[in-house]
C-alpha cells in the first residue's frame, strides 16, 4: 500500500481556520484555507490564519488548492496560502468569484490559476485524482471533495446539511456518496459543527413563513441583516419584496459585492426595476423599502452598526422601521450584537432575531444527517473535523454507535491540528506532529502580529502608558527646565495626579544622581528612567505602566 499523509492545519478544536494538507507520493494538495475572526482578548488583531510552516517545509510546493465553498472560514486565508502553492485553485464558479477580489486586494494577479469546476467533475493532480461532489449548505455552489489516491479514496465533506428542498433545486448528491461507499472509501473526514443538535437541520425555505409574517406587518422600512454570503436568504427576501411591493437596496460592501457576483453567475435572480441604490433609500417611501445589509455580528464598522448609531450616510432608522437579524450569533459576538440591538431600540425600531421568530436556519447538518452520510459512505476510517474538541468527541461517540457491527469494521479516530495522520501497510496512525497553531493578522498594518506586539497591546490596555519627557544639555549633561510625565490610560483622580507630580520629582532625582556619562548616553539614561518609574508606580499603585521615555538633547 502506498503511504498517504493527512495533516489538519486548522479547524479541529475550533470553529474556523479550516485547512488540511493531503500528501501521497510526490503530490500534496491543500483543501480549504480559512480564517477565524479575533475576539476582544486579541486587541488590534483582525484575523487569525493557520500556521503554514508545514507547507513551507515540504520538499515540493503543494500542487493545488481545492476549495469546498465560499465562506470566510474556508477561503479567507487564500491570499496567504497562494504563494506557497505551485499550481491552480480549483473551486466552483461562485467560490472563485468571492476569492478573486481577496487576491486582488493583496496585490495578487491570479492570471489563469483560478480553475472553475462543477459537481461530479474529476481532475488529475499529480498522483491524485480529485472529484467534486455536490452538497447543500447555506449558500450555493458548495462541494465535498473525494481524493482518489494510490492508497485509497478519502472524502472531505466540507460544510454541509442535507436540504431536501434547496432554493436552487440542486440536491445533495447522496447517490454518488453511496456509490463511492460501495466501491470502498479509505477515510471519511466529516463536518461536526451541529453534532450536538438532534434530528435534522431545517431547509433554507423554513424561514419563509416567519418572513412572510414580518413583511405583512412591517409598516416602515424593513432592514434585514445576514452574512454577506447568504445568497439563498437574499433570494428569499428578494422574492418576498416582489410579492409585497418593496424595492431592494443592498447596503454594505460585502453584501453589494456578493449580490453582484451571484447575479452575474445566475445564482441570484433580481427582476429589472426591483433594485435601488442605498442613496435612493431616503427618497423612497419607507413602506416600499427592503434593505439587506451586513453587520449581523455587531462588527463596529459594518453598515448596520453605523445605521444603528445614526452614522450611515444614506440609511436612517425611524420609529416605524423593523430590523431583522437573520443570522446566528458567532460565540463571543453576543455583547457587540446586544449593543446594536439597544441602539436600534433607542431609535424606536422593532428588533427581531432568532429568539423571537424563526428567521434563521443553520447551514450545518444535525445528528441524523451526519449519521446518514456516515452510513452511506461506510469508510474504513472515520475522522471528525470542523468543530471544537467537544463536538469532535461527540461525533466520534455517535459514529461508533452507528458503525457498531458493520463489516468490515469502521475505526473512529480523533485527531487534532498538527497531527500527521498516516495511512500505510500498518493501517492508520498518528505518525507525529508538525508545526501548527495560529498566526495573528492585523489587516490595517504590515500583516502578522507577533507575540511581542500582542503583549505590548495588552500591557497598554491593562496598565496604561507613561511618557517621561526630559530635556538634557548635550554638553554639560544638566537638566534643562523641569521634567514632565504624561500619563495615558490611568485613572483620572487626585491620587493619580499626585503620583504624576511625584514621579516628575523622581525623574529629577534619578538624573541628578546619574553620572555625566549616563546622562549623555540616551540608551543608558532611558533605561534608568524606565526602571525607576516602573518600580515607583508598582509600589504606589500595583500597576506596571508601559514607560516610553523621551529624551531631548539641547
Amino acid at each position: 500500500m502506498s503511504t498517504l499523509d493527512v495533516v489538519p492545519l486548522g479547524g479541529l478544536g475550533e470553529f474556523g481556520m479550516n485547512s488540511m494538507a493531503i500528501s501521497t507520493g510526490e503530490t500534496t494538495v491543500v483543501i480549504d484555507a480559512g480564517v477565524m475572526f479575533a475576539g476582544p482578548e486579541l486587541p488590534g488583531v483582525d484575523l487569525l490564519i493557520p500556521d503554514l510552516t508545514y507547507l513551507q517545509q515540504l520538499p515540493r510546493k503543494p500542487a493545488a488548492l481545492l476549495l469546498t465553498h465560499g465562506h470566510e472560514d474556508h477561503i479567507g486565508a487564500v491570499p496567504y496560502v497562494w504563494p506557497l502553492v505551485d499550481g491552480p485553485i480549483y473551486a466552483t464558479p461562485l467560490t472563485l468569484a468571492l476569492v478573486r477580489p481577496k487576491l486582488e486586494e493583496h496585490g495578487i494577479d491570479p492570471g489563469d490559476r483560478l480553475i472553475a469546476v462543477s459537481p461530479r467533475q474529476r481532475v488529475r493532480i499529480g498522483d491524485c485524482e480529485v472529484e467534486f461532489l455536490r452538497v447543500t449548505h447555506s449558500m450555493p455552489d458548495c462541494v465535498a471533495i473525494a481524493v482518489h489516491t494510490p492508497a485509497g479514496t478519502i472524502i472531505h465533506t466540507g460544510d454541509f446539511k442535507i436540504d431536501q428542498t434547496p432554493i436552487d433545486g440542486q440536491h445533495f448528491d447522496l447517490h454518488r456518496f453511496a456509490e463511492l461507499g460501495g466501491a470502498g472509501v479509505l477515510a471519511l473526514f466529516a463536518d461536526s459543527t451541529n453534532i450536538d443538535r438532534k434530528g435534522f437541520t431545517g431547509s433554507e425555505r423554513d424561514v419563509l413563513e416567519a418572513f412572510e409574517e414580518i413583511f405583512t406587518s412591517a409598516p416602515g422600512k424593513l432592514i434585514v441583516t445576514a452574512f454577506a454570503s447568504s445568497v439563498y436568504r437574499m433570494q428569499i427576501l428578494v422574492d418576498l419584496a416582489g410579492r409585497f411591493g418593496r424595492k431592494v437596496a443592498f447596503v454594505g460592501r460585502g453584501m453589494v459585492e456578493t449580490s453582484q457576483a451571484a447575479q452575474r453567475l445566475g445564482y441570484l435572480s433580481l427582476p429589472a426595476g426591483r433594485m435601488i441604490r442605498d442613496t435612493d433609500v431616503a427618497t423612497t417611501p419607507p413602506g416600499e423599502v427592503l434593505c439587506i445589509t451586513t453587520g449581523s455580528q455587531g462588527e463596529p464598522f459594518s453598515a448596520l452598526s453605523r445605521i444603528a448609531i445614526d452614522d450611515h450616510r444614506y440609511v436612517k432608522v425611524a420609529p416605524d422601521d423593523t430590523v431583522v437579524f437573520s443570522a446566528r450569533a458567532i460565540p463571543g459576538n453576543e455583547k457587540a450584537i446586544g449593543q446594536v440591538y439597544n441602539h436600534l431600540a433607542r431609535r424606536g425600531a422593532e428588533v427581531i432575531y432568532e429568539g423571537i421568530k424563526h428567521v434563521h436556519v443553520s447551514g450545518h447538518g444535525s445528528e441524523e444527517e451526519l449519521k446518514l452520510v456516515l452510513s452511506l459512505v461506510r469508510p474504513r476510517y472515520f475522522i471528525p473535523i470542523h468543530g471544537e474538541y467537544r463536538q469532535l468527541s461527540q461525533h466520534a461517540r455517535i459514529a461508533e454507535r452507528v458503525t457498531a457491527g458493520v463489516e468490515p469494521p469502521v475505526k473512529v479516530m480523533l485527531v487534532e491540528n498538527g497531527d500527521l495522520l498516516r495511512f500505510d501497510d500498518a493501517g492508520a496512525h498518528v505518525a507525529g506532529k508538525v508545526p501548527a497553531g495560529r498566526v495573528l493578522i492585523d489587516s490595517t498594518g504590515s500583516g502578522e502580529v507577533v507575540d511581542e506586539v500582542l503583549r505590548d497591546r495588552r500591557h497598554l490596555a491593562e496598565d496604561g502608558l507613561l511618557v517621561p519627557v526630559v530635556a538634557i544639555n548635550k554638553q554639560t549633561g544638566e537638566i534643562e527646565g523641569d521634567p514632565d510625565v504624561v500619563g495615558r490610560g490611568l485613572a483620572q483622580d487626585a491620587e493619580s495626579a499626585e503620583m504624576l507630580r511625584d514621579s516628575a520629582r523622581l525623574l529629577s532625582e534619578v538624573i541628578h544622581s546619574a553620572s555625566i556619562e549616563e546622562r549623555t548616553d540616551q540608551g543608558l539614561i532611558k533605561e534608568k528612567l524606565r526602571v525607576e518609574l516602573r518600580r515607583f508606580f508598582r509600589k504606589r499603585s500595583g500597576r506596571r505602566p508601559f514607560v516610553l521615555p523621551v529624551i531631548m538633547e539641547i
